[in-house]
C-alpha cells in the first residue's frame, strides 16, 4: 500500500468516535473483542466491523491466544501521522504568534486611558 494510501486508511479510521474510543481502550493494553465491546450500546458484529477498519489501517493487530482472540494497539501509523503533520508546524506556529500579537495589541487599546 502506498504511504498515502496508508494515511488515508488511518485517517479515514480515526475519523469515527467508536473506533477512538476502542483505540483508547487499547492503549491500556490487549484485550479480547468481547471487552472492547462491553462498553459500547451495539452489537459485537458492529463492533467488529469497527475493529476491522483499524485493523485495515494497520492500527491494531489481533492474535489468537488459546480461544481467544485478542486485540492489541500498533502506534506506528499513529507515528506517521505525526510525522506528516509535523511537516505543517511552522504554519501553525506563525499563526499563532500573530494571533497573539493581535490579542496584545487588542489589549494595549483596551487599558490605553480615556477609553
Amino acid at each position: 500500500m502506498r504511504e498515502d494510501d496508508l494515511l488515508d486508511a488511518v485517517f479515514s479510521a480515526l475519523a469515527h468516535p467508536t473506533r477512538r474510543a476502542i483505540l483508547a481502550r487499547l492503549a491500556k493494553g490487549k484485550t479480547t473483542v468481547n471487552a472492547l465491546a462491553e462498553p459500547f450500546d451495539m452489537s459485537l458484529p458492529a463492533v467488529s466491523k469497527h475493529i476491522r477498519v483499524l485493523e485495515n489501517a494497520g492500527l491494531i493487530s489481533r492474535e489468537k491466544d488459546a480461544q481467544f482472540r485478542l486485540c492489541s494497539l500498533n502506534t506506528d501509523p499513529i507515528q506517521d501521522i505525526a510525522t506528516w503533520t509535523e511537516q505543517y508546524r511552522h504554519i501553525w506556529d506563525a499563526r499563532f504568534d500573530v494571533m497573539g500579537q493581535l490579542l496584545n495589541d487588542m489589549k494595549e487599546t483596551d487599558d490605553e486611558p480615556g477609553q
